[in-house]
């Protein structure tokens, strides 16, 4: 099989869809650490990535948004034993299908604001992402898909902790946008564009917002902030309710 980024190169990959969304609609309380879930109910994170696969992606996600240190604190959890758990069920569900399939370690924000808006550190940010990539990438990942990430501070340290485990692992950094086209913090398409080629993400993106509509718009200004990036779009149905 090709590596990712030489298919990406190629041409289109398509991805999956959400997990959290997924779980919640088998009946998982929204209130529950979907990410123990590896753990504690392998078959139903395993059934919506066989789901995913029968409808066609060629791209699928460990159940690891939440798994980090500060998530996982108040559940008792190992980010290790989640993180590795993640990978081991999306390997299962690939080798089922008898498909070709990537597997991306999803890697969410931590939930927690970095100095000067909170008290986290950036030393402690890249710890933390550290600990859960390194899991992630020792068990066996095609590459790290950090989404959903407002803050550029934030995704920075996300980048580096990467880079520091295993440089030749891609990123996928991806940030998600308000109703205006701006961060929560206010960066603009064309910025965040340039500073995550500029941290040095293979494949730069968007993700969440506010549906098809907005990704799609958003993802043309990226297009013309960097031409020559692999791109990443990965809409959901609208703003959530």
């Amino acid at each position: 099989m090709q590596s990712l980024l030489e298919r990406l190169e190629s041409g289109v990959l398509l991805a999956d869809g959400a997990m959290g969304t997924m779980l919640h609609s088998t009946g998982v309380r929204i209130d529950t650490s979907f990410d123990e879930l590896n753990l504690s109910d392998p078959a139903r994170v395993a059934a919506i990535h066989h789901a995913f696969i029968d409808a066609g992606a060629e791209l699928i996600e460990t159940n690891t948004f939440s798994a980090n240190r500060y998530k996982l604190h108040d559940h008792d959890l190992s980010v290790a034993a989640v993180n590795r758990a993640a990978v081991e069920l999306a390997k299962r569900s690939v080798a089922a299908a008898y498909k070709s399939v990537y597997i991306a370690g999803a890697v969410g924000p931590l939930g927690v604001r970095l100095a000067p808006f909170g008290r986290v550190q950036p030393d402690q940010a890249f710890e933390a992402f550290k600990e859960q990539i390194g899991a992630l990438i020792e068990a066996g990942v095609d590459a790290i898909l950090l989404e959903t990430f407002t803050d550029l501070y934030e995704i920075e340290q996300a980048i580096k902790a990467s880079r520091a485990v295993n440089p030749a692992i891609p990123v996928i950094a991806s940030v998600t946008f308000t109703r205006d086209d701006r961060t929560v913090l206010g960066d603009t398409p064309t910025e965040v564009a340039t500073r995550l080629i500029e941290m040095g993400a293979e494949v730069i993106g968007v993700n969440c917002s506010g549906g098809p509509s907005q990704i799609t718009r958003v993802a043309r200004v990226m297009r013309d902030a960097a031409p020559s990036a692999l791109l990443s779009a990965m809409s959901n149905a609208g703003f959530p309710e």
